[in-house]
């Protein structure tokens, strides 16, 4: 039986049915096509520019190729499992389009440099969208955050009161992780930008190709410096997925507090209804999916990334066919981010903040002891002495179930003499968020300036 492969030259017998179907990649790798092409036509031109190719059959090609992106956008293309992936699948299209000058296409490359230089134009995109998606939320949050600039609420350290805050500078926390991830991905495109094309299989081509002018071509910074490397690297895909893991875990993070403020037992804030789904059971609940969703679907890129890591973990130079299993992972970690990034900048826009219900619960919990402690300080006590101090008259507080700003000047006079009547302005909670008026702290007005240079920042990204 004659092998149809375009590698088939060697073989004397057809591929067997099932392996057939278990090696091949095409039902995923698709994806890559417009890239796959874009790649394509770059290696085209830059045969023709060193005389590999004459312009006329240049000409020919990249019309031809041209013709199946067409092809391929208007859903007419014929994906073939028994031409195994993306790669093949043009080429042996483009054969049938322009005969046998389609065959010279492959001349100075092979499908490990091929791939590879798919996947980082492919990676390249990517970081490009999941940056505009991570610009976005940071500017849905500082609109959300210019708006609650004055609104106290709890800040917590292991989940028990501590000291007020602003819910401005909460959300302002929140950009700040958000600026970092933007910094990660920004930083790992730099690795992902190189050219792996020219490399060929793995030891380079004895054609006379200029890897300078590919790399011009496709906008690549240079090409890799080593072939072996080139074909065998995936350090940028890890990359990719570490840096995508990352930004789960803080959109997890930032879940854990969406749930527990929405819940009757805070009730902080409101999800709009179109982001939350009911019970079949219970009529009355309001359940918040999305952001227990993205909270869930962080472990799924966090299997991704352990996956990959794995997968390259025991590969010895070059390629190796494990490799065909790192597609999946990164094309689902980048539809998830993508996907999460979206679904959380249409939430955070429309999240009603209860303010007043806040304000209450930052009365509780002694949440301005500390302020008392600084108070007792500036009077020139010990600040051990006057954690001390303070100490006790919480205790006091909490057998007679009442908060320091609600005792009386006796009450307070108690613990320490030296404590006067302008305690209460100390003990107030707008004069508590107000006195961290220092960079970076919860005083509104350090707030304002904050959202005022994140607002400067997003502009530069």
């Amino acid at each position: 039986m004659t092998n149809k492969k375009l590698w088939g030259g060697r073989f004397t017998a057809p591929t067997d049915q099932f392996v057939e179907v278990f090696t091949a990649s095409v039902d995923f790798d698709r994806r890559l096509y417009r890239h796959d092409i874009e790649g394509s036509v770059a290696h085209a031109n830059m045969l023709a520019k060193t005389g590999v190719l004459n312009k006329n059959e240049c000409k020919v090609i990249t019309q031809g190729l041209q013709e199946i992106l067409e092809e391929i956008e208007q859903d007419t293309f014929d994906w073939r499992v028994d031409r195994e992936d993306v790669h093949m699948n043009i080429e042996a299209r483009l054969i049938e389009l322009i005969g046998d000058v389609g065959k010279k296409l492959h001349t100075g490359r092979s499908r490990n440099d091929q791939i590879a230089t798919d996947l980082r134009l492919y990676l390249r995109d990517g970081v490009d969208a999941v940056g505009s998606g991570i610009n976005g939320l940071i500017s849905t949050l500082i609109d959300l955050a210019e708006k609650q600039v004055e609104t106290v609420m709890p800040g917590f350290t292991h989940l028990q009161t501590a000291q007020p805050v602003t819910f401005g500078h909460h959300m302002m926390a929140w950009v700040e992780m958000l600026f970092r991830d933007h910094e990660r991905f920004h930083d790992c495109r730099k690795r992902i930008n190189v050219l792996p094309l020219g490399a060929a299989a793995l030891a380079g081509t004895t054609f006379p190709i200029d890897r300078n002018y590919t790399a011009e071509l496709l906008g690549f910074d240079r090409p890799a410096a080593n072939s072996l490397d080139a074909v065998s690297d995936r350090d940028f895909v890890i990359e990719f997925v570490s840096a995508a893991a990352t930004l789960m875990m803080h959109l997890s993070r930032f879940s854990e507090e969406l749930v527990l403020w929405s819940s009757a037992q805070f009730n902080f804030v409101e999800i709009t209804d179109a982001y939350c789904t009911g019970s079949s059971i219970m009529p009355q609940k309001k359940n918040p999916d999305v952001p227990e969703l993205v909270r869930g679907k962080t472990g799924r890129v966090y299997g991704h990334l352990m996956s990959l890591l794995t997968l390259m973990k025991a590969q010895p130079l070059a390629y190796n066919k494990d490799n065909q299993e790192d597609k999946e992972p990164v094309f689902d970690v980048l539809d998830t981010a993508l996907d999460c990034l979206h679904a959380y900048t249409g939430m955070m826009a429309g999240l009603q903040v209860n303010a007043a219900v806040m304000l209450e619960a930052a009365g509780k919990g002694f949440s301005t002891a500390t302020d008392l402690a600084d108070y007792l300080v500036g009077k020139g006590l010990p600040f051990r002495d006057a954690h001390e101090v303070v100490g006790k008259l919480v205790h006091e507080g909490i057998q007679q179930k009442i908060d320091l700003a609600d005792m009386s000047l006796a009450q307070l006079k108690s613990g320490s003499e030296i404590i006067e009547k302008d305690v209460f302005d100390v003990l107030s909670l707008q004069g508590s968020v107000s006195a961290r008026n220092h960079l970076g702290g919860t005083a509104p007005k350090q707030v304002a300036a904050a959202i005022k240079n994140a607002r400067k920042r997003v502009k530069k990204i």
